[in-house]
């Protein structure tokens, strides 16, 4: 299975978190999740343990933490929701700075953002040390669907070709003297959506021809065959093993 190109979130380098099979970070970065969701929301030292342990990772693969940040900005939708969530919840109630909020909705609150941002969190840790077509190959050693593997593939080989087709038919629309600035130009770019979608749907059918012409049958060929040694399955495992020894703590403190 072969996917082109390196995505914006990689980070080249030859660290050791760089440097582990990816089903073995693959794994590690759901287990660890599992765990984070896991913990009791009131354990609030548990969710700053679980981000320092996050800290030292990213800092072995030498990422900046800048870096890091920038591309967490991706949560901020869930933080907004967050942030109501004082004020819509029902139940008891507690002044806040002249504000009244729910105590319900404050743990609420809490719960989404400590493990949403802890998840974001591995998750681009996890994509600055794996390139796309390690996480495929990856995805394929846990023995996931194959064709949940192949429309992953294709998703990723193709939504560049896409967007680039998105961005030539705006330049002509632009070359024409096109502005989009109101209500009475929704018309032109819903029919340059449905355009597209035609377009997309003609190159996947020549596509899907080409490949049967070719041998295809269902399932792709592997190119690479990966796999992992013991010493490096007990590198991958720190992180979450580590992590469940605290929410074990958080359930019994």
């Amino acid at each position: 299975m072969g996917a082109g190109h390196a995505h914006r979130l990689y980070r080249p380098g030859h660290s050791p978190v760089h440097d582990l099979p990816p089903h073995c970070k693959l794994a590690a970065t759901f287990a660890f999740v599992l765990v984070v969701v896991s913990t009791p929301r009131e354990a609030v030292w548990a969710f700053g343990l679980y981000a320092l342990l996050l800290a030292g990772v990213a800092a072995l693969a030498r990422i900046p933490a800048g870096y890091m940040l920038r591309r967490m900005l991706i949560e901020i939708p869930f933080v907004a929701f967050a942030l109501l969530m004082p004020f819509v919840a029902e139940g008891e109630r507690v002044e806040v700075w002249g504000m009244s909020l729910s105590v319900s909705g404050l743990w609420g609150a809490w719960n989404v953002l400590a493990k949403g941002t802890l998840g974001v969190a591995a998750s681009v840790v996890l994509a600055s040390t794996t390139e796309l077509r390690a996480l495929l190959l990856g995805l394929q050693r846990l023995r996931l669907p194959p064709l949940l593997v192949q429309i992953a593939s294709f998703m990723i080989r193709y939504g560049d070709v896409i967007g680039d087709e998105l961005r030539r038919m705006s330049v002509a629309r632009r070359s024409r003297g096109f502005e989009a600035r109101g209500l009475r130009h929704w018309g032109v770019l819903a029919k340059t959506a449905g355009a597209l979608f035609i377009r997309s749907y003609e190159r996947g059918e020549r596509v899907y021809l080409a490949m049967v012409s070719r041998g295809y049958a269902g399932s792709m060929p592997v190119i690479d065959e990966v796999s992992a040694t013991r010493t490096q399955w007990a590198y991958a495992s720190v992180l979450p093993v580590t992590a469940l020894a605290v929410c074990l703590m958080g359930w019994t403190l």
